[in-house]
This record gives structure tokens, sequence and C-alpha cells, in this order.
């Protein structure tokens, strides 16, 4: 990372990543299908280190959409449990690394336990500033952007400016992420930050998400610093 540092400083101050292919890395190692699930999260526990030791001020991950509600009753409550699992041990971590943590989507549907699980979470960790960590869960860009439209001041219709809208959504407390990787082969963003992707550069990947490495990650961060982002000028 220092290379990266000397050359031109573009590390980016946020990113995102779509973290797909778990599934298909679960059939691949001969597990079952739903323990890929697991594996993915062991690896995002990794490339939050790896973020931090980057220098990046924030990161965004895609860990259940508004869609995924329409898997199969054994797939949306195995991610349920894991979803318990996850929050418990992130906000222990997140605690001891001074990480704070913001959850975005559409808390409504979940279970009591998992909602009460969530506002812990993030009233406990709310004055951490060396890293923030949002967890997209329940989350579809589309249903934030409508969500938002709902919440406008009538007296502000005509007027509203996109500052103004952009303190509407989810991601209010967040940036607009500089880069966004996906994983696993697949070339869309899947309704995953539309309003705040307009000018985010991306990079799409083979690699299924739990097989991520560090190298890789490196690469991408390296790849990233050598484009030249004009943001619309």
């Amino acid at each position: 990372m220092e290379l990266l540092r000397q050359k031109n400083n573009l590390v980016p101050q946020s990113i995102a990543i779509i973290m797909d292919g778990n599934r298909r890395y679960a059939k691949a190692k001969g597990l079952p299908t739903l323990e890929g699930h697991r594996m993915g999260y062991h690896k995002l526990r990794d490339v939050l280190s790896w973020t931090k030791e980057a220098g990046i001020n924030e990161i965004i991950v895609y860990a259940f959409s508004t869609e995924n509600w329409n898997r199969t009753t054994e797939e949306v409550g195995y991610l349920m449990n894991l979803f318990r699992e996850m929050i418990a041990t992130m906000t222990k971590e997140a605690k001891e690394k001074q990480t704070r943590l913001i959850f975005l989507g559409e808390r409504t549907r979940f279970a009591e336990d998992i909602l009460q699980a969530i506002e812990r979470a993030e009233q406990e960790t709310r004055m951490y500033v060396s890293l923030t960590f949002g967890i997209a869960l329940s989350y579809g860009g589309r249903t934030e952007i409508i969500d938002a439209i709902h919440r406008i001041p009538k007296e502000k219709l005509e007027t509203i400016s996109e500052d103004e809208f952009a303190q509407l959504l989810w991601t209010k407390e967040m940036c607009d992420p500089d880069l966004i990787i996906r994983t696993s082969g697949e070339e869309r963003l899947s309704n995953f930050l539309p309003w705040q992707s307009v000018y985010s550069e991306l990079v799409f990947t083979k690699t299924l998400w739990p097989d991520f490495s560090k190298e890789e990650f490196l690469s991408i961060l390296k790849n990233y610093s050598e484009r030249e982002r004009r943001l619309g000028k």
C-alpha cells in the first residue's frame, strides 16, 4: 500500500462490494450449498482488516437484497440465523477495533430480535471513526429511492436539491463509493446503490467471494490508483 500512496495518493475513501458466489463456491468444494454463506462471512472479516490496513475510511457490503427474501424458506431461515451470529460477533469486534456499524435497508421485515441487535450495534459503535462499515441487509436501491421520495416534505417537492435528497437515503451518513467491486463474474450492480454509484469506478472479477484474496484486493486498489477520475468534468 505504501507504493500506492507514494505514486498519486489515490486510495479510495469509500468502497462497496457485491459479495457474490458463495453458493457456487460451496458446490465446487463439495459442501452443502448453504454453507457457502458461512464461508463468505469468514471472508468478509478478512476483507474488513485489509480495508482498514489500506487506509480506506468506509466500506459498504451487499449482504442481503430485497429480492433475496424470495429464496427458499430453508435458505432465508439459514441466513437469518447467520445474521444473528454475524451481528453479535461483529458488534463485539467493532467495539474492540473502534469501527462504526451502520445497517442499510428495510428493517421492518426482520424478526424483532434481529432488529434489536441491529439497533444495539449501531448505538454502541456510533462514536467510532477509524472505519465505518455499512451492511446492506434487506436492501434494494429502487426501494431506497421510493422510500426517500415518500419522505420529502410537501413544501420541498418542487425545490429539493440532490444534496437534500441524498440526506433522505439510507446511506445518508456515508459517502458515495469511489470504487465498487463485484465478485463471481457477474457484471451488473443488481439494484445496489443506484443513486450513489453514478461516478463510482467499477471492477468485476471472476473470483468467487470466498476465494477473494488479499493479493487481488491490493491489485484492484492499484488499478484504481491508475485510473483518471473526471467526475463528469
